[in-house]
Formats: C-alpha cells, structure tokens, sequence
C-alpha cells in the first residue's frame, strides 16, 4: 500500500502533486493557455479561430479572418500580458497568428 505524504491534502494541492509527479504540467499549460485565449477573446474572435496550440512559450493561433489576424497582430504585446495574467504565471512568450 502506498503510502501517504499527508492526510489533509487539500484536492487542489493532491492534484498538483499527481501533475507534478507525473511531469503532466505541458499538457495542462497547453489547455490552460487554449482556455484562456478563448475566455479572453470572446465569441467575436473565437468565431474566426481555428486553432489555438502553445509549443514551448510560443502560443500558434490559427485565424480564418486575415483582417481580425492584422488587427490582432497590432495588439500582441497586450494579448500576451492579459493571456499570462490570466495564466497566472509567465507562460506565453510570443504569439503567432496565422
């Protein structure tokens, strides 16, 4: 049987342990940093989304408008602060649309 590190783990913490353990945390990221791109650009955006994958710190977006794709590119340096505000943790390093 194995054995406990503590009892009174709370969820979240036993979850991060298993993450951490298991060296899960790239997967996670890679949702993370899909979800927030979705919360944070809304449906207008999102309608015109194709495709959203973090390779290392690099966030590839795929856009089907090349008119939003320019009008994005224009912000970038915002999108990647108000992405890794939303991450809580300095993830994203460049944004790529294409």
């Amino acid at each position: 049987m194995a054995k406990r590190h503590n009892s009174h783990l709370n969820l979240s913490d036993a979850l991060g342990e298993f993450i951490k353990e298991n060296k899960l945390q790239k997967g996670m990221d890679k949702v993370d940093a899909k979800d927030a791109w979705v919360k944070l650009m809304g449906n207008g955006v999102n309608n015109y989304t194709t495709g959203v994958e973090l390779k290392n710190e690099t966030l590839f977006v795929s856009l089907s408008s090349s008119v939003l794709r320019e009008e994005l590119s224009l912000g970038k340096t915002k999108i990647i602060a108000m992405l890794n505000e939303e991450l809580g943790k300095n993830l994203v390093k460049k944004l790529v649309l294409r």
